[in-house]
């Protein structure tokens, strides 16, 4: 299993587990709408950038395109 952080709470997910599966494990959503409602992955291949999230400290990944690695930190909007 690989440990990574998601808003500050350990998950541990099998290897070859995307962030955007990891995170979907147990978050509402990954980041709000101008409006305020909670957005997730809508198309799964890094084309709509719903699944954004700050990894390593790094904002705007596409969560759906990464694989989870030891260690990670991963930051949700939502």
């Amino acid at each position: 299993m690989i440990a990574v952080t998601i808003n500050g709470r350990r998950v541990d997910v099998e290897p070859g587990t995307t962030v955007a599966a990891a995170v979907m494990r147990g978050q509402a959503g990954f980041r709000r709408s101008v409006t305020g409602e909670l957005r997730g992955p809508l198309c799964g291949m890094g084309i709509c950038m719903e699944c954004r999230v700050t990894l390593n400290g790094r904002p705007h990944e596409r969560s759906c395109q990464l694989l989870c690695a030891e260690g990670m930190e991963i930051a949700t909007d939502a």
